[in-house]
């Protein structure tokens, strides 16, 4: 599971539940802290759905319905966070932490740890309908850290009242709720050490789609006709709550536009043919990848087929910037710091990346207080190079092919293929996480022509 002062991943606490615009609420800077609340002040998403029943479904074929109980939140909450908690206790407080976005319930009754979901407590909730429509404000001006003020009660804050009358609940309308910064509370997030280890929304302030209005919500909450409720109205511009993110496929595809295109188009073996890749993000108004970035690996892979169906590999040239040895593909180790709450003493890491050595890798690396590479985003220091892609950006990428003698002369194919990692494989693999957590989905693929004479 992810974090430490503010969480990880999926606690996308922040979206906001309903729709529109309004007035804004005044804004408290009261919080509740752990152990003011108890399990009963809140609803259960269950008898939410019995009004609520087309946004009850679709949250839970959401992340937000797993930030707790998915697989991977589990493992590396229990197996690291905890585990390293326990043999350095000055990380409690950031590991009980991780809780205010992976299940803020939980966080607020003090459950810390909470039960694991094997065991089938209230935690499992998540990130549920209550703990959204309860938060009325943020304290301070950046949200991050799950800095939500939530009020536990009959009164739910949406961005729409609506046009008829709950009988279960008050409804009140601010604009909190189609606010980006409802996202920033738990997508924003600074380590111990007051490194920023997630900014999706920070991002986003800081590019071109802000300056558009188009916001976190635009993207992950669709709108569309739909009666909001059973005894509501249908609106045409409803919220739909799909949270599609990273663990969607038809989100992460076509991500990035990428082109390749050689130099020269006719040569003979033994000859350079240079090639640039074009990769452009068209989709997202965040860098890409974004949130746990330290799990995250986006490669760019490129090799030429021959007419014989002989396969070569074409390395990215280096560009020569600073931290860039962490952005090509090697064999090296890294996440040595893992031996501390897996018990293993003078831990030699595992491999950093698997993937083809010399391919081009799109991450920002994260760094203990020891300086090696880290998986553990509560135990990072400092941050690296920042070779993602960000919202609207293209990057270029040469590849220097000399062509081998023992090519087979005729067409030859040059591919480029842009793939996606939730998890890196390595880690995934040493932790026993399921396959799918760390299974390479393909972005964007192109391939170009030349033609090799004798």
């Amino acid at each position: 599971m992810k974090k430490l002062t503010t969480p990880s991943f999926f606690g996308i606490i922040t979206l906001g539940l309903l729709v529109s615009f309004s007035f804004m609420f005044p804004l408290s800077d009261s919080r509740i802290e752990p152990g003011d609340s108890d399990y009963d002040d809140f609803e259960t998403p269950e008898y939410c759905a019995q009004c609520h029943n087309q946004f009850y479904q679709q949250w839970k074929q959401a992340m937000m319905s797993e930030a707790y109980t998915h697989h991977w939140d589990e493992i590396e909450y229990f197996k690291l966070a905890v585990a390293h908690a326990e043999a350095d206790p000055d990380f409690k407080e950031a590991v009980d932490g991780c809780n205010g976005c992976h299940t803020p319930m939980a966080y607020l009754v003090g459950d810390f740890p909470p039960p694991r979901p094997s065991e089938g407590s209230r935690a499992n909730e998540s990130v549920s309908c209550e703990v959204c429509h309860l938060i009325k404000g943020i304290s301070g001006d950046t949200a991050y850290n799950f800095n939500f003020i939530l009020e536990p009660g009959d009164t739910k804050y949406s961005s729409r009242k609506g046009e008829t009358e709950s009988p279960n609940h008050e409804i009140v309308e601010i604009d909190l709720h189609s606010d980006t910064r409802l996202c920033g509370t738990c997508h924003n997030e600074k380590s111990p050490f007051g490194v920023w280890v997630k900014s999706t929304q920070l991002e986003w302030e800081e590019g071109p789609y802000a300056e558009n209005d188009v916001t976190c919500q635009e993207c992950h909450m669709p709108d569309t006709e739909m009666r909001t409720a059973k005894l509501g109205s249908t609106y045409p511009d409803a919220r739909m709550h799909l949270f599609n993110g990273g663990h969607d496929p038809g989100k992460v595809k076509g991500t990035i536009e990428l082109r390749i295109q050689p130099d020269i188009r006719e040569t003979v073996p033994g000859e350079v043919v240079v090639l640039t890749a074009t990769l452009f993000n068209q989709k997202t108004g965040h860098k890409f990848p974004t949130g746990s970035v330290e799990d995250r690996i986006v490669w760019l892979h490129v090799e030429a087929e021959d007419e014989d169906g002989n396969t070569f590999h074409i390395p990215v040239d280096k560009k020569g910037f600073e931290g860039e040895e962490y952005t090509i593909a090697s064999d090296v180790l890294a996440y040595q710091d893992m031996g501390v709450p897996l018990g293993i003493e003078n831990f030699e890491g595992v491999r950093r990346e698997d993937v083809p050595i010399g391919d081009r890798i799109y991450r920002m690396p994260y760094f203990d207080p020891e300086g090696r590479m880290t998986i553990m985003q509560w135990n990072t220091a400092s941050l690296g190079v920042d070779y993602r892609i960000g919202p609207r950006e293209t990057k270029t990428e040469t590849f220097t092919f000399e062509l081998p003698f023992e090519i087979k002369p005729g067409k030859v194919q040059v591919t480029a293929t842009l793939y996606y990692r939730l998890l890196v494989k390595p880690v995934g693999e040493f932790l026993e996480v399921p396959e799918e957590e760390y299974t390479a989905l393909e972005v964007n693929s192109h391939s170009t022509e030349i033609t090799v004479y004798p």
